[in-house]
């Protein structure tokens, strides 16, 4: 297991004593990794061909090596981590009911609460997903303390569909659409949007989003990022390199001067895609955080927890 290292995080995070805790920074997390010791089988780490632990499907390299999401000690360490940046919920990947990572949540739940951190639902678009299938989704989930849940690929369905779903979801549960269209989201019904893909939705576009979501009484979540690399994953997508950390502050500036009621991070740990800040070390063959704000070696590996703490220390003292 990792050590934290506190010496970097807490100086970023004591940088802003005494913030306000106004406004959330939430991050997706995707609890769907696995290893023969805990889970039977390699899970995600083998995709596209990879033998791990020495070949994994990520063009980067987690510097505690590939782990499953089911060890208690690994989710405990990745909450420990996520809380120490400044982070105020996560948005756990969810693909419906019974599904791997529907029987980690209780795990992951538990975890993050001991952090004080609150947990959302990312809604996949699981097999069979339907409207229908959604608003039997929301009860059960609701029934399990979930109060945010973020829709993914919501425009699978009409926004008519939708309305019935919107309409009679659980009470106190915000639902938020993942899209640019501001009219569909609230013509749906939603609470709110967000944008997830920071390439085809980058910061040039926040500050518009933000303002008709505004105008239309819908909550405006902006995702930022650090960079996209899925070639070792098979993705086949646009890359955007992390230039040395100028990337991820380029998307925090533009979503702090769009006057966001959320930031949303892409992501915590989605390893394939390369969105990922969870630490990662540098090892041959695979990129490496090397350079981010001058970093390299050892306080590298945690530069973007450092730098998240940072920003949302930031973003807490604007609201």
């Amino acid at each position: 297991m990792r050590r934290l290292l506190a010496g970097g995080l807490v100086i970023a995070y004591l940088a802003f004593p005494g913030l306000a805790r106004a406004g959330t920074v939430a991050i997706f997390y995707y609890p769907w990794y696995g290893t023969p010791l805990h889970d039977g089988t390699w899970e995600h780490w083998n995709q596209n061909g990879h033998t791990p632990p020495s070949s994994v499907y990520s063009s980067f390299f987690p510097a505690s090596g590939p782990y499953s999401s089911d060890d208690p000690r690994t989710v405990t360490q990745q909450m420990q981590e996520i809380a120490g940046a400044g982070v105020d919920e996560i948005i756990v990947s969810w693909w419906g009911r019974g599904s791997a990572e529907d029987l980690r949540l209780p795990l992951v739940m538990r975890a993050a609460h001991a952090q004080h951190l609150k947990v959302a639902i990312h809604l996949e678009p699981y097999p069979g997903r339907s409207p229908a299938t959604v608003a039997q989704d929301l009860t059960y989930l609701a029934a399990r303390g979930i109060r945010d849940v973020y829709v993914y690929h919501p425009l699978d369905f009409a926004a008519a569909d939708w309305q019935p779903v919107t309409a009679q979801k659980p009470a106190g549960m915000r639902l938020f659409a993942a899209t640019d269209l501001i009219g569909f989201a609230a013509d749906a019904g939603f609470n709110g949007f967000y944008t997830y893909d920071f390439i085809d939705y980058g910061g040039a576009k926040f500050i518009r989003l933000c303002e008709e979501a505004h105008a239309r009484g819908l909550l405006c979540a902006p995702s930022v990022g650090p960079g996209y690399n899925g070639d070792r994953a098979g993705e086949i997508s646009l890359t955007r390199p992390r230039d040395d950390g100028a990337t991820y502050d380029e998307l925090w500036k533009a979503a702090i001067r769009a006057k966001p009621d959320m930031v949303t991070i892409t992501s915590f740990n989605e390893w394939g895609e390369g969105t990922q800040i969870e630490p990662a070390v540098a090892r041959a063959g695979y990129l490496s955080y090397n350079g981010s704000w001058g970093l390299h070696g050892t306080a590298a590996e945690d530069a973007y927890l450092t730098r998240t703490a940072y920003w949302a220390a930031r973003f807490h003292a604007l609201k």
